[in-house]
């Protein structure tokens, strides 16, 4: 099992199993799914196998016999990488490895690969090698040669070659070092929102499954030029940025990184830092890709990693994007509190503003001042922070009707009182 020549593509079988009560349909759309994560992945799909059972095999998860006949398959197109849909044991991929003669990995290593070449952030970094080490750790009995001898490719990228082939006790010690670094990660990252706290500003989190277009809709709200591709996880490392609702009201906006079926666990309990975001977002956007056929299915395993990470009560919008690629007929199926827009053309971007304003109102309040000539700094603040809905010059100061965050409302009459004890 030699490198894979820098710049060129590995050739890879796909394999999914339609297993007790899935359905062709989900299996194809899945497969469909694994099809875009392998060339996301850098490999080259040179053919799709597709196996009907009731349970797996325990020593091949395809049998022997399926096994034999992908060998010959890759043996044919010259493939030298199996990448099975669902997660196989260290035995099976083992077994199936013997069999076939090329590498075998499971969906959960090809996420685990994109993300590693993703990561761009320390902290991504250090995410992605935690989840990379608590995957291998159990499976290191029995591969150690074998690990040498992966080389380079899809799969390998990561910890590296020389973490993965020490011991368990040494393994144990880096997952320990990078827990206590992510550890202060999160801890700054609370003082990013305890000083957030200061100035109270809503945070709004975008949520959706990868590639539902989450960046461009952050792109559209708020002017920014995150970078925008059409492919899996093109987003990593959250962006937040401001946006200004029609309330004159500025929140933050913040992109987080997609979601997807069969999410690794590992990944997500290793992500935790980075989306605690979501958890202590006050709103969250869950953007979906309504031209998908799966986009309910979408929707299911999103709602699913919400629940995961403890954010499944958050209140919420969805937001259906990429409405110019559909017929205007399907908008009509859409919810009544639904917001259907298009990031791309603009489309329903205002309904969405509002929106998002009328979700935040509990924020907000509708008070009476009256500003003295002398603090009239402060009638500038309620103009900045809120919306003015009248003002009135009288002999003793400006009277303004104004509908703003509470706590600058709280700001506000606290300095005319302390006007009115000096």
């Amino acid at each position: 099992m030699t490198a894979v020549p820098d710049g060129s593509a590995e050739k890879a079988v796909l394999v999914g199993v339609e297993l007790g009560s899935l359905t062709g349909a989900e299996v194809r759309e899945s497969l469909n799914e694994l099809n875009r994560l392998a060339r996301t992945a850098g490999a080259e799909v040179a053919g799709t196998v597709l196996q009907k059972r009731p349970r797996p095999d325990p020593a091949h998860f395809v049998g022997r016999g399926k096994a034999e006949e992908l060998a010959a398959l890759c043996s044919a197109a010259g493939a030298g990488l199996l990448i099975f849909d669902q997660d196989l044991s260290p035995a099976q991929a083992r077994n199936l490895e013997n069999v076939t003669g090329v590498r075998v990995l499971d969906r959960t290593q090809i996420i685990l690969d994109i993300f590693a070449r993703r990561a761009r952030t320390r902290e991504g970094k250090l995410q992605v090698e935690l989840a990379q080490l608590n995957y291998v750790l159990p499976r290191l009995t029995g591969r150690g040669t074998e690990l040498s001898r992966l080389g380079g490719g899809i799969g390998t990228r990561g910890p590296g070659e020389t973490k993965l082939e020490t011991d368990r006790r040494r393994i144990r010690q880096r997952i320990a070092d990078l827990q206590r670094e992510i550890a202060e990660v999160r801890r700054h990252r609370q003082l990013l929102r305890r000083a957030r706290k200061v100035a109270p500003v809503p945070l709004v989190a975008l949520v959706g499954y990868t590639n539902a277009g989450k960046s461009s809709l952050l792109n559209a709200l708020t002017g920014a030029v995150v970078s925008v591709e059409d492919r899996l996880f093109a987003t990593l490392d959250p962006t937040s940025r401001q946006l200004r609702l029609p309330t004159n009201e500025v929140v933050v906006l913040t992109d987080t990184v997609g979601f997807i079926r069969h999410l690794p666990h590992h990944l997500v309990a290793a992500f935790r830092a980075t989306l605690e975001e979501v958890v202590e977002a006050d709103l969250l956007l869950h953007v979906v890709d309504l031209s998908h056929p799966a986009h309910q299915a979408h929707i299911t395993a999103v709602d699913g990693v919400l629940e995961e990470l403890g954010a499944g009560g958050k209140p919420r919008l969805m937001v259906f994007n990429k409405t110019d690629l559909v017929e205007p007929g399907e908008l009509d199926l859409l919810g009544r509190n639904d917001v259907a827009v298009s990031a791309l053309t603009g489309a329903g971007l205002d309904t969405l503003r509002a929106a998002v304003a009328d979700a935040l109102s509990t924020w907000r309040t509708r008070e009476r001042f009256l500003i003295p000539y002398s603090r009239t700094q402060l009638v500038a603040l309620a103009y900045e922070h809120g919306r003015v809905l009248a003002e009135h010059h009288r002999e003793d100061g400006v009277e303004i009707e104004v509908e703003l965050p509470v706590a600058w409302a709280r700001r506000i009459a606290a300095r005319l009182e302390e006007q009115a004890d000096s």
